[in-house]
């Protein structure tokens, strides 16, 4: 998240909670894409990471990319953070490992979202080259270990450092070893809500071996498609994974506020100034829990919003739908991801199909799907079938709702084509974990500086 939220208005009960997720509908006409992917930024010459500080930092690099975009810098405690578009062009923020993150705009064709990330990557490395600076598309790096991960200097989480190891084993790990595409997508109404959060929420393990993308851990195969993925099973339970009540004919807003109001807080900030709220959930926090400790201790909105941002299920609802399962990769994976999701989601025919397809699928199936996916990727057993069956006809889906949607660039050419490092992939049979790890074995001669170089953009 490149920016933490102020907004001042009170809340004053579950009601004004629940009214906030329900301002993202939209009528279909005004859907948006907006993509995100984080990459490694590391030495050319040494494969290090790249820390904050000095003249070849990530600090460094962000004030060249503030010359060079014209957007404004984000301040956290007297240091640039990040950049912002004023004029809702997006943004980009620090991950805690000094993961380069782009917020994308919310644009209306994967066409544009397409050409918004490659723009970047291209300032990205005009700023990078002569600072000896390259950025790697991977799920995971692939060679640093936690001690040699460099830590930025970003207040809310320094309070996220201190609380993970407390309630899981892999926080840390996820924080400043992982890297992600997502998007976000609109919903019309709470049915439509509804169905695409169920749909997602289910197919997220599908989606987690496609893009499959982190088999090495510290400078050797992991033995795992998606160590990131792998990661996730145990960060901070209360506040991610598969979201069982999601499953539910009749989930609703409500039940999604409810629980969120049963998380615990990570921070509340005013005046600029970040206070530790890890001991509060938010129903808490709107009982008077932190009267005396924070100036202005009533709710407001942007607690609310900043809250939000802090909870990681496979899907996540603010104002709109986030698709969280992917590794990072490849720039045409970051164009695949957008297109495989809004190919499922925003045709009507298209998402009825992929509806169909997972209606009757459990939380216990889709759990333990989701548990085998990292190891066993498109092995991954499911009913009479695998995970690449799955895949191969949620691709095909993807294909025709994207055809149906008969968004066309200026070559005449619709969205679908966007699909195909994915219809590689499942042609081929096999993740691009492992993919990586054969050539690594048979090609590279176990070298990591040619993994470096296969997916530096």
């Amino acid at each position: 998240m490149a920016r933490d939220t102020t907004d001042l208005r009170p809340v004053t009960s579950v009601e004004d909670l629940i009214a906030h997720l329900k301002t993202g509908e939209k009528p279909q006409e005004r859907f948006r894409i907006g993509t995100e992917h984080e990459k490694f930024g590391y030495y050319l010459q040494d494969l290090s990471p790249v820390p904050y500080e000095g003249e070849t930092g990530i600090a460094k690099i962000l004030e060249r990319m503030q010359a060079l975009s014209g957007w404004e810098p984000i301040v956290d405690d007297g240091r640039i953070i990040g950049l912002y578009g004023a004029g809702g062009e997006g943004a980009i923020s620090l991950e805690p490992g000094g993961q380069f993150e782009l917020s994308g705009a919310p644009l209306k064709t994967i066409h544009e979202t397409c050409r918004e990330s490659n723009q970047h990557l291209a300032q990205v490395r005009a700023v990078a080259k002569d600072l000896g600076v390259g950025f790697l598309g991977i799920g995971a790096s692939p060679t640093w270990t936690l001690a040699e991960t460099p830590i930025m200097p970003k207040s809310r989480y320094d309070i996220m450092r201190r609380y993970m190891p407390k309630v899981g084993t892999r926080g840390l790990d996820m924080m400043l070893r992982t890297a992600t595409i997502q998007v976000n997508l609109d919903f019309s109404d709470e049915a439509d809500m509804r169905r695409k959060m169920q749909v997602g929420m289910k197919l997220q393990p599908v989606a987690s071996a496609l893009f499959a993308n982190s088999p090495f851990t510290e400078g050797r195969p992991n033995g795992l498609a998606s160590w990131r993925c792998d990661v996730w099973s145990d960060v901070d339970n209360q506040r991610s994974g598969l979201l069982p009540f999601v499953f539910e004919d009749s989930f609703t807003y409500r039940d999604y506020a409810e629980w969120a109001l049963d998380v615990p807080m990570y921070f509340v900030t005013r005046d600029g100034r970040y206070t530790d709220a890890t001991d509060v959930t938010f129903r808490q926090f709107m009982d008077g829990a932190l009267k005396g400790r924070i100036p202005d201790p009533e709710p407001q909105l942007g607690d609310w919003t900043n809250h939000l941002s802090t909870l990681f299920p496979d899907v996540r609802l603010k104002t709109f739908l986030e698709m969280r399962g992917a590794d990072g990769g490849p720039w045409r994976r970051i164009c695949a991801l957008p297109a495989y999701w809004v190919g499922l989601l925003y045709d009507a025919e298209t998402l009825a199909a992929a509806e169909s397809l997972t209606k009757d699928w459990t939380f216990e199936e889709v759990s333990a799907m989701r548990a085998a996916v990292p190891r066993d990727g498109f092995r991954t057993p499911f009913r009479d079938g695998t995970v690449l069956e799955l895949a191969r006809e949620t691709v095909k889906l993807a294909r025709k709702g994207l055809i149906a949607r008969g968004r066309r660039n200026e070559e005449g050419n619709d969205e679908s084509f966007f699909l195909a490092p994915l219809e590689e992939v499942v042609a081929r049979g096999t993740t691009s974990g492992e993919e990586l790890v054969r050539l690594y074995e048979e090609q590279w001669d176990r070298s990591m500086s040619r993994v470096f170089k296969h997916l530096t953009y």
